[in-house]
């Protein structure tokens, strides 16, 4: 045989089986690791209602950059979570039928998913309170967005909304039940909100077993409808309804904030705005004939269809809010910024729900310009105190006590129409619980 063919052949012998031993070394160092998952809460067995923050962790052992999604199934098909290497999903379990259901998670590469992991949990909606109780109380804060704002609000909103929540339930015969709490996204984050996201607030521990969730305009809009619809079965309904948030505004216009024209807005999580007159459509089937709604952000007076001094907005800018049987204030007027603490939550709030609890606003009356005054005359102080007296109490102690001087300027607004519209037919109060 010819020498060149024979160091052909010896050269082909040598180098395939090389080729071959890479090639298949490289299919193998290719080789897809799936991916891996945890659902942290609800755990197993769990019974929860109205809106459930589902939520978890994930990893690809090849890197968590090539995770694309994390799909989620609670009935027939797979819906996409929110995240992917810490994710998390709320389930609207308004009106479904009370049973056990099976919550599926799985996560996806790109290339393949990782094992489904499950829990079940039990839909365990809450009884109807007996007659003599049906109080409804809603609380929305929106604190900490976004991400590289410096005004964040902290967890201020959340502990006086807490600290509301937790009055109503001891002392104003408030079913746990009919209490419910929108705040954030629906985390609790280190670092007093400024930090990262640590545990949901329906895991988190807390004194009573209320409802938590995020305050998205969804979570809002699902809440105020599920509300309304419970509080319209009974005729004796109590609703409260407390928002705290940033207001829509325009500070370099010290005058009017640039609200002469415009309705006032709050911001939900995420930056999600909802208007005085959204709001208004909202709330326009309530017919509880004992309502208190306070709104308490920045140029928010819109919210009680007012301006500064107690004057009312135009009138193709009314909100449709205030009606008879409700009592609507705001924790500033329509052209002027508020002040929060970090801690303790919005001012306006904190004095107002101070001289409630305490009974310090006991006998407190409206005053020239609806700024309050104090009475001296035991006729007017009966051991109770209205949401109006709160009211008065707050705005006189804004404008005299010289440590909120430098608060005096927001101007709380108030529109009275309990029990109905008229100066003299809402002369009554509107006493909680």
């Amino acid at each position: 045989m010819d020498k060149r063919i024979i160091a052909v052949l010896l050269v082909v012998a040598i180098i395939i089986p090389i080729f071959l031993i890479n090639y298949n070394f490289e299919e193998e160092k290719e080789e897809n690791k799936k991916p891996i998952l945890e659902i942290i809460y609800p755990y197993n067995g769990a019974s929860v209602s109205k809106i459930v923050a589902i939520r978890g962790s994930a990893e690809d052992p090849d890197g968590n950059n090539s995770l694309l999604e994390i799909e989620l199934k609670i009935n027939d098909e797979w819906v996409l979570a929110n995240g992917n290497s810490q994710w998390n999903y709320e389930w609207n379990a308004y009106g479904i039928k009370e049973g056990y259901y099976t919550i599926s998670v799985r996560a996806y590469d790109g290339k393949d998913y990782s094992e489904i992991e499950e829990v079940e949990v039990r839909v365990k909606n809450p009884i109807t309170v007996e007659s003599d109780s049906h109080k409804w109380a809603l609380f929305i804060a929106a604190s900490n967005f976004p991400k590289n704002n410096d005004t964040k609000l902290g967890n201020g909103p959340l502990n006086l909304a807490e600290r509301m929540a937790e009055y109503f339930i001891e002392n104003l015969d408030y079913s746990t039940s009919n209490v419910m709490i929108l705040f954030d996204d629906g985390f609790i984050r280190a670092d007093n909100g400024y930090g990262e996201p640590i545990e949901t607030l329906q895991e988190r521990a807390h004194k009573y077993d209320i409802s938590y969730a995020a305050a998205t305009k969804e979570n809002v809009e699902l809440s105020i409808k599920y509300l309304i619809q419970e509080s319209n079965q009974f005729d004796d309904s109590e609703v409260f309804i407390w928002i705290s948030s940033h207001g829509q505004g325009n500070q370099r216009q010290s005058i009017t904030g640039g609200k002469i024209l415009e309705s006032s807005a709050i911001f939900l999580w995420d930056e999600q705005l909802i208007t005085d007159q959204e709001l208004g459509i909202l709330l326009s089937g309530l017919r509880s004939r004992k309502t208190c709604i306070i709104v308490d952000a920045c140029y928010s007076g819109g919210f009680a269809d007012k301006t500064i001094l107690n004057l009312p907005t135009f009138f193709l800018l009314k909100s449709g809010i205030p009606k008879s049987g409700r009592v609507v204030m705001t924790g500033t007027s329509k052209y002027r910024i508020g002040w929060s603490s970090t801690t303790n939550g919005p001012l306006f709030s904190q004095l107002w729900f101070d001289g409630l609890i305490s009974g310090e606003a006991d006998g407190f009356r409206k005053g020239l310009f609806h700024t309050g005054r104090p009475t001296i005359l035991k006729i007017f102080k009966d051991g109770k105190v209205s949401v109006e007296e709160a009211f008065y109490y707050a705005r006189y102690t804004l404008k005299k006590e010289d440590i909120f001087n430098d608060y005096e300027k927001m101007e709380p607004q108030i529109n009275d129409q309990y029990p109905v519209d008229g100066l003299i037919l809402s002369s009554k109060g509107l006493i909680l619980g």
